[in-house]
């Protein structure tokens, strides 16, 4: 079984990491797993999975070269013997459907978010992603908006959820002094409240509701320390908008960039928000911080209401709502260290039976087989 993924670059992010999970899977059952990609900081990940990295700049937007790397994904197709193309965003998949009917080649898909369709051109180009051999959404939220905007039918979509790394994200293989140095490192000081909101420094993230909300219980937070972190992605901007509002508000922000390590990260904090405004297709590093016990609070909507049991494994608060965030906060930081003890063992429990890496694996090679056995 020889797989082509297709991804616009590899960074940071839930769809490049599930690449590489499924690079590594492929290779394990015995397969090549190629990715056509710009590449990035991810490229040393990739290889150690097993997978072998071909830079093409399949990134751009531009019909012209989405119509070149049509051509160029052919050309790597039949030189590899590829059974099977796997696109994970709009303008690569556009050119990786044109490949797989030059080629012959099973076509396959993965919807990674809602895709905002305004007008019927955007609504064609958002389409592409619905024209798999088979159609993965990431959420149960993602199916139902695939099934609602496309109308793909049942038999040929499949809900796999993103999976959580369990031996990474393993409580009991957490460097204490690797914590330590990283609270340090963000200069927060242990008898202090480590907050962590990890996400890409934009606005539908929350950043700015997360420091409205702290500033409304500031009685209650005054030792607390907001940690943003996540790559500005050349949002300057809006990073010194965030310092400005938390400046103005008394609240202690930290904005690190992007963290390699987001095991120490999670281990680190003291409760993580993840509190966007739009709704996330699955929510990964909620998922992530419940596998390592953390208490987490949620924006209630998409597919993170999947992830977060209310009450039970973490909080869900209305997006938006600045004060129901803040209450939740104060809920959360409020909470007895027995309690705190039965939500840690509930939200593993709950990451380890339903959003597991090997899970997301094996579910994702199943389609791989079912479909390259359809067509042989």
């Amino acid at each position: 079984m020889n797989i082509l993924q297709v991804i616009p670059e590899l960074d940071a992010g839930g769809a490049e990491r599930t690449t590489i999970e499924i690079a590594e899977a492929v290779t394990a059952a015995g397969g090549r797993a190629l990715v056509a990609s710009q590449g990035g900081r991810l490229e040393r990940e990739l290889s150690a999975a097993g997978g072998e990295l071909v830079h093409l700049p399949v990134k751009s937007k531009n019909p012209w070269t989405i119509w070149r790397n049509a051509a160029r994904l052919a050309r790597l197709i039949r030189e590899h013997e590829i059974d099977l193309i796997h696109a994970r965003s709009r303008a690569p998949a556009w050119s990786a459907f044109w490949a797989a009917k030059r080629t012959g080649a099973a076509f396959v898909t993965t919807y990674h978010g809602t895709y905002n369709a305004r007008s019927g051109l955007k609504r064609r180009y958002n389409s592409i992603m619905a024209r798999g051999d088979r159609v993965i959404a990431n959420s149960h939220f993602i199916g139902e908006h695939v099934t609602r905007e496309h109308g793909v039918p049942a038999d040929r979509l499949a809900v796999i959820p993103r999976g959580v790394d369990l031996a990474r994200f393993d409580p009991a293989r957490i460097n204490q002094r690797a914590v330590q140095t990283l609270r340090a490192k963000w200069r927060v000081e242990p008898e202090q409240i480590l907050i962590l909101l990890p996400a890409r420094l934009t606005r539908w993230k929350g950043q700015e509701h997360a420091i409205a909300a702290l500033a409304l219980i500031a009685d209650q937070t005054s030792n607390a320390v907001l940690v943003c972190a996540g790559d500005a992605q050349g949002r300057s901007d809006y990073a010194e908008t965030l310092r400005t509002k938390a400046e103005a508000a008394g609240i202690a922000l930290r904005l690190p960039g992007h963290v390699e390590d987001m095991a120490t990260a999670y281990a680190a904090a003291d409760l993580v928000l993840n509190p966007s405004i739009e709704p996330e297709a699955f929510g990964r590093s909620a998922a992530e911080a419940q596998a390592l016990g953390r208490p987490v609070i949620v924006a209630d909507h998409g597919g993170a209401r999947e992830v977060v049991e209310h009450a039970v494994t973490g909080w869900r608060a209305p997006p938006g709502d600045d004060q129901v965030l803040a209450d939740t906060i104060a809920t959360a930081l409020g909470q007895t260290p027995g309690a705190r003890d039965t939500m840690a063992r509930a939200a593993r429990e709950r990451v380890t039976d339903m959003f597991s890496k090997r899970a997301l694996q094996e579910k994702t090679l199943r389609v791989y087989r079912e479909l390259l056995d359809c067509r042989s």
